[in-house]
């Protein structure tokens, strides 16, 4: 059996959403008022940080799949106003965001315990305020989330093979940027990083079998496992390896849009993006080539994410290792994609109403352990109106 990218299909149940006439879907997803729909609807847990977890109803996984996001929508109507990147968080939302990251990736880890029965994921996404609302493939919901999955070994296993040409596997032809010719330089600055906890690990290392991805990218062993993530300092490393990911995203496409050579004015490590980013022959050539590439080819340059946007992902291997690893994040492709999972939805409501018992008692049992913690309230939503579940369509 090959190493390869894999798609799997997902059932999922037919949306009761009704979208205005006139209006994209990603439109209306974006709206106040759907974001009020989605947490009455399959809303699960909200914080006083308004801090949400949901059911994903159209999801990746019938195993285990919720998502938390940093729901301002009823805040902050200007969807292009509201955080999308952890860096723009408080620090208290920081803190439970962390918190609420530990308790759910322990119950994956407690609930699926076999590396080689499951994989386990939990993947934070960041958006760039220049992404079109109606382009297809952005994400629905423009603001930061973190999304938790599990996914049966078997099922990756039996899968077919996937395209591995799919837009959704090579982020539309962007991670080759990153791969083929700014990976050595990647990998060397974000090595300056003074990290304790997590131990630079190669790709190749840490790659799934069965997929053969992540591919390329800079990634990292938790040492001292599982119980680290209870470790403030785990977060504080965390951290700083987006930061280092931003300063290296900034600088390279203020390069790319200026061509000026200089160190951002929010850089966080202005000392080694000088010595090795702006000091690289090949980073600025490659930052040329990209410059004329987007003067002379406009579908190019429409595709291009000039504000940083990522995919940070923990992740068990299957060597039962949790590593963390980054990404860009152009064409808002699946978490799962990185690690060569692409998902393909298929509505069949049947399948779905088989799985779905286990699925929403799992996730009201992840539920408990955030109410355990005292960190907000449950919802009550028509599928657990009373913290347990009832089947669609049930009075």
């Amino acid at each position: 059996m090959k190493s390869a990218a894999r798609e799997i299909v997902t059932p999922n149940p037919k949306m009761s959403l009704t979208i205005p006439s006139g209006m994209s879907p990603v439109e209306f997803f974006n709206s106040p008022a759907n974001l009020k729909n989605l947490a009455e609807e399959n809303g699960l847990f909200r914080t006083p940080e308004d801090l949400l977890m949901y059911r994903k109803l159209i999801g990746h996984s019938t195993e285990f799949d919720t998502s938390i996001i940093l729901d301002t929508s009823r805040r902050i109507l200007d969807p292009l106003g509201r955080a999308v990147r952890r860096d723009q968080m408080t620090r208290r939302q920081k803190k439970v965001w962390n918190i609420m990251t530990q308790i759910l990736f322990d119950y994956l880890l407690e609930e699926f315990p076999d590396p080689e029965r499951h994989l386990i994921l939990c993947g934070e996404a960041s958006l760039d305020s220049t992404w079109p609302l109606n382009k297809p493939g952005v994400p629905s919901i423009r603001m930061i989330h973190n999304h938790f999955m599990a996914f049966p070994i078997a099922l990756i296993e039996n899968a077919d093979y996937a395209n591995p040409t799919d837009p959704n596997l090579t982020d539309s032809g962007h991670h080759s940027l990153f791969l083929r010719h700014l990976s050595e330089i990647y990998h060397e600055f974000l090595d300056v990083l003074d990290l304790q906890i997590l131990h630079p690990i190669s790709s190749t290392e840490s790659s799934l079998a069965l997929t053969g991805y992540p591919q390329g990218l800079p990634s990292w062993e938790l040492k001292g496992g599982p119980s680290k993530l209870k470790d403030q300092y785990f977060w504080y490393e965390y951290e700083q390896i987006l930061l280092g990911f931003l300063d290296f995203y900034r600088t390279f496409f203020s390069l790319v849009s200026t061509g000026d050579a200089r160190v951002p004015n929010e850089a966080n490590f202005p000392n080694q993006i000088d010595e090795v980013l702006l000091s690289s022959n090949q980073f600025q050539r490659v930052a040329r080539d990209l410059r004329e590439r987007v003067i002379q080819d406009p579908q190019f340059a429409n595709e291009i994410r000039w504000r940083p946007a990522y995919k940070q992902l923990i992740y068990r291997d299957d060597a039962g290792r949790l590593i963390v690893t980054i990404s860009q994040n152009s064409v808002g492709n699946a978490i799962t994609e990185l690690l060569g999972i692409v998902v393909k939805r298929r509505q069949d409501e049947a399948a779905y109403t088989a799985a779905e018992p286990a699925l929403v008692g799992r996730l009201l049992a992840a539920r408990e352990k955030l109410m355990e913690a005292n960190l907000g309230e449950p919802i009550a939503a028509p599928s657990w109106p009373k913290g347990e579940f009832v089947s669609r369509g049930v009075a």
